[in-house]
C-alpha cells in the first residue's frame, strides 16, 4: 500500500524555505522551532543521577586516581568509550585506560568476567559504563565487594530492578526528568560530561577546559550507527558533529574512515556514517575486538589511523562474506518452516552461524519478511547468544518481557530497546522460546504493524528535478531512524535500461508530463521478476547526485518501482 504523508505542522510562513522542504518537514511534525539544529535548541544536563556521577568524577579527579572505562562492542560503545576516555584525559586525568568485553568468552556488558579482567589490570578507583550497565547487576556487585566505585551511563531500558551502582544516568530510569529519552550511549555519556564540565567551571573558574563540541564527531557517528530515533535533540547533535566533519574538523580516525570508505568529508551526510563508516567500525566488534575499533577513534596521527582504518575494512569484507553465507543458510531454514502468509516472528539457528554477525542477520531477515526476528548463535556449553530485531509497532524489548514474564528461566538474560535487542538462552530451550515469541506477538503487537506500507511525500513536477534541490534536501536532515529520507512518487517514461555489475539496474527516464531526461539507479532491485523491456514505471525515488571524478550530476534513487500496463 502507497501513502502519502500527511502535514501535520504549517510552516508557510517561514521566509526562505523551499515548499518542497517545507512539504516534507510538514509531514514529519518539525515546527518553525525546530528548523534551528544549533546546540542552543538542546536541553539543560538534568538527568537522573548526575549530580552523583559527578560527585564521582570530581573525587577521582581530585585524588588523581585511576578510572577505567568499560564499554561495549558496537559501534555505539566504541565512540562512547572514545569520548569518555578522550575527554576525561583532555580534562586532567593522568590515569584513564578503557575495557571492551570479549564478545565470544565474557558476553555484554560490565559482567564479572570483565572485573575480574580489569582487576587484574591494577584495581581502579572508578569503573565508568558507557552504552551498557543497566542490567549488569552481577558486575556492578562484583566490582563493588572488590571496593571499586561504579558509575553507569547507558540508554538501553531498565528492568523492574536497578543494578546497585554509585550513580546511574540513564535518561529511561524510572524518575528522571531528562525529554531526550532517545539519546544513544554516546549521547548520555556527552550530557555527563557537559554537566562534568559545567561543575568544573564552577569549581575552578580561572582555568580553561576542553570544548566539548570537539567530540561532535563521534556522538554524530555513535548516535546514527546505533539507530537511534532521531528526535529533534538527536538531529541537532548529529547534524553538529556532521557539520565538523564536512568541515574537516574531526578526528583523524573518523577522516580514516570516510576515506576508506571512499566517502569525501566535505559532502558527508548522515546516511553516510550509518552505511559506510559504522559498518566497519562494527565489523572489529563483530569478528574481532572492538579495541581495534576504539583505538582508531582515539589516534590522533593520519599515518596510524589510516592504517587501523584499512584492518577495519578487510574485517568489514570478511564479515559481508559470512554475513552472505549466513542469509543463504536462514532462507533454507525459513523454506523449511513452510510458512503460508504473513509470519509473526522468527526464531532462527544454526549452530555454524557466527556470534558477531547474528545482529546483521536478523536485521536483514526482519526487513524481508516485515517481522519480529531473533538470530541465534551457539555461544558453547550449551547456551545460545543471539540478536533482535524489530518493526516499528513491535517492541523487541517489550515483547523478551512478556516471554520473561509468562515462562521464568527460559531465558537466561535479555536487554535492549524498541528496535533492537541481545539474548541468551539454553539451547534446549530455543523451539519453546520460538513458540512463546509468537505468543507476545499475538498477544501485543497490533495487527496492522504487518501491514506493508510505502510512504511518500507527493509528486515533484519537472522543474523540481533538479541537482539544486537534490543538494537542499540532503542538507536538510540529517534524515535516519523516525526522521526518513523524503521520497518522492511518480510515473516515468523508460528511455534505457541497463543491469550493471549484474546486481543494480541503471534507468534513463523522464516525467510522462516532461521529455528531459535523468538518470536513476536501483540498487536494490529483484532482477529476476523485472522485464527486460519496460515502457512505463511508477517509482518512489530520492533526489540524489552521483559524484564521479569532479562531476556532479543529479540522479534518482529508486527505492521501489513497478512496470505499468496501458491499454
Amino acid at each position: 500500500m502507497i501513502k502519502q504523508r500527511l502535514r501535520l505542522t504549517d510552516l508557510t510562513g517561514v521566509a526562505g524555505l523551499h515548499p518542497v522542504i517545507a512539504r516534507v518537514y510538514e509531514a514529519r511534525a518539525v515546527t518553525a522551532e525546530q528548523l534551528n539544529l544549533s546546540l542552543a535548541g538542546l536541553p539543560l544536563p538534568e538527568l537522573a543521577g548526575l549530580a552523583a556521577a559527578v560527585d564521582l568524577l570530581l573525587d577521582v579527579y581530585a585524588a588523581q586516581g585511576r578510572v577505567v572505562v568499560c564499554g561495549d562492542f558496537d559501534a555505539d560503545g566504541a565512540t562512547s568509550t572514545a569520548l569518555m576516555v578522550r575527554a576525561l584525559r583532555d580534562f586532567g586525568f593522568k590515569q584513564v585506560s578503557y575495557q571492551v568485553p570479549d564478545r565470544f568468552l565474557m558476553g555484554y556488558g560490565l559482567s564479572p568476567e570483565l572485573v575480574k579482567y580489569v582487576l587484574e589490570q591494577g584495581k581502579p578507583d572508578l569503573l565508568v559504563t558507557v552504552d551498557n550497565g543497566i542490567s549488569s547487576f552481577e558486575g556492578v556487585a562484583y566490582a563493588r565487594a572488590a571496593g571499586i566505585k561504579v558509575l553507569i551511563t547507558d540508554h538501553h531500558l531498565p528492568g523492574t530492578q536497578m543494578p546497585e551502582a554509585d550513580a546511574i544516568v540513564n535518561p529511561n530510569q524510572p524518575g528522571c526528568p531528562f525529554p531526550g529519552k532517545n539519546l544513544a550511549g554516546v549521547g548520555v555519556a556527552f550530557y555527563l560530561l557537559v554537566a562534568f564540565r559545567s561543575r568544573l567551571q564552577v569549581l575552578y573558574p580561572q582555568q580553561s577546559w576542553p570544548n566539548l563540541a570537539n567530540y561532535l564527531d563521534l556522538v554524530a557517528l555513535g548516535t546514527v550507527a546505533d539507530v537511534v530515533h532521531l528526535d529533534h535533540f538527536n538531529r541537532i547533535l548529529v547534524e553538529q558533529g556532521l557539520r565538523r566533519m564536512r568541515a574537516g574538523k574531526c578526528g583523524e580516525g573518523i577522516a580514516a574512515l570516510a576515506a576508506i570508505s571512499g566517502r569525501a568529508l566535505p559532502h558527508l551526510l548522515a546516511s553516510d556514517l550509518g552505511f559506510s563508516l559504522a559498518p566497519r567500525l562494527n565489523a572489529a566488534g563483530r569478528l574481532d575486538d572492538m579495541r581495534h575499533g576504539i583505538a582508531c577513534l582515539l589516534s590522533d596521527h593520519p599515518g596510524e589511523a589510516k592504517a587501523m582504518a584499512e584492518d577495519l575494512h578487510v574485517l568489514n569484507l570478511e564479515r559481508r562474506d559470512i554475513e552472505f553465507q549466513m542469509q543463504q543458510q536462514a532462507q533454507g531454514h525459513i523454506a523449511r518452516l513452510s510458512i503460508t502468509g504473513q509470519p509473526r516472528a522468527l526464531t532462527l539457528f544454526d549452530p555454524e552461524w557466527h556470534q558477531g554477525v547474528v545482529g546483521i542477520l536478523a536485521g536483514r531477515i526482519k526487513e524481508r519478511y516485515r517481522c519480529p526476528v531473533v538470530a541465534l548463535a551457539d555461544a558453547g556449553e550449551g547456551e545460545l547468544k543471539g540478536s533482535a530485531r524489530s518493526i516499528p509497532g513491535a517492541h523487541m524489548r517489550d515483547l523478551l518481557a512478556w516471554v520473561d514474564g509468562q515462562s521464568p528461566g527460559l531465558i537466561t538474560r535479555f536487554g535492549g530497546h524498541a528496535m533492537a535487542a541481545g539474548l541468551s538462552l539454553p539451547r534446549a530451550n530455543w523451539h519453546e522460546f520460538s513458540r512463546q515469541l509468537e505468543m507476545a506477538v499475538e498477544t501485543l503487537v497490533p495487527v496492522s504493524a504487518f501491514q506493508s506500507e510505502r510512504w511518500h511525500d507527493g509528486e515533484l513536477v519537472a522543474q523540481e528535478l533538479d541537482d539544486h534541490l537534490a543538494r537542499q534536501l540532503q542538507l536538510a536532515g540529517p534524515w535516519g531512524q523516525g526522521f526518513p529520507e523524503p521520497l518522492f512518487l511518480g510515473e516515468f517514461l523508460v528511455l534505457e535500461q541497463r543491469i550493471l555489475k549484474e546486481r543494480y539496474l541503471k534507468l534513463s527516464v523522464c516525467l510522462v508530463s516532461d521529455n528531459s531526461p535523468v538518470d536513476a539507479m536501483w540498487f536494490s532491485p529483484d532482477l529476476p521478476s523485472w522485464p527486460n523491456q519496460v515502457k512505463r514505471v511508477r517509482m518512489l525515488y530520492a533526489l540524489d547526485i552521483n559524484r564521479y571524478k569532479g562531476r556532479e550530476i543529479l540522479q534518482l534513487r529508486v527505492e521501489w518501482a513497478e512496470p505499468m500496463v496501458h491499454k
